[in-house]
């Protein structure tokens, strides 16, 4: 009994996590939203990664509410990429998942590694608008 509730456990664990992932990062997309003086968003992904899935669920809810606490925005773009697709991981300097990266102005004024804290993601989008 005692394994088929660690079976189950297990099930609705991994199952919380998973999402789909895809690339949706485009050199010409990053350089118009850019242009635009957009804030843009881009956060890096492996396949079966946790962790990711963390971020990238923060980061759509994020992009889906269109406000962060009491701040509404609708001037930034998101994008994402697997870790592997070597092109743009030298593109913007990425060596590792969960990576996010935020540009305003044209530059790159934050960057972290791993972090998977609603609120700490979320006051990093807001010091960048």
């Amino acid at each position: 009994m005692k394994k088929i509730l660690v079976f189950i456990f297990c099930i609705f664990a991994f199952s919380g996590n998973t999402m789909e992932k895809k690339t949706t990062f485009n050199k010409e997309l990053f350089d118009k939203a850019q242009s635009e003086g957009k804030v843009v968003i881009v956060s890096s992904w492996i396949k079966y990664c946790t962790s990711c899935a963390g971020q990238m669920k923060i980061l759509n809810k994020a992009k889906n509410d269109g406000e962060l606490s009491d701040i509404k925005f609708d001037n930034i773009e998101y994008f994402s990429f697997e870790v592997t697709n070597r092109e743009i991981a030298k593109l913007l300097n990425v060596q590792y998942q969960t990576t996010l990266l935020i540009f305003k102005d044209n530059k790159e004024v934050y960057r972290s590694v791993g972090e998977t804290t609603k609120d700490l993601i979320y006051k990093a989008i807001q010091s960048s608008i």
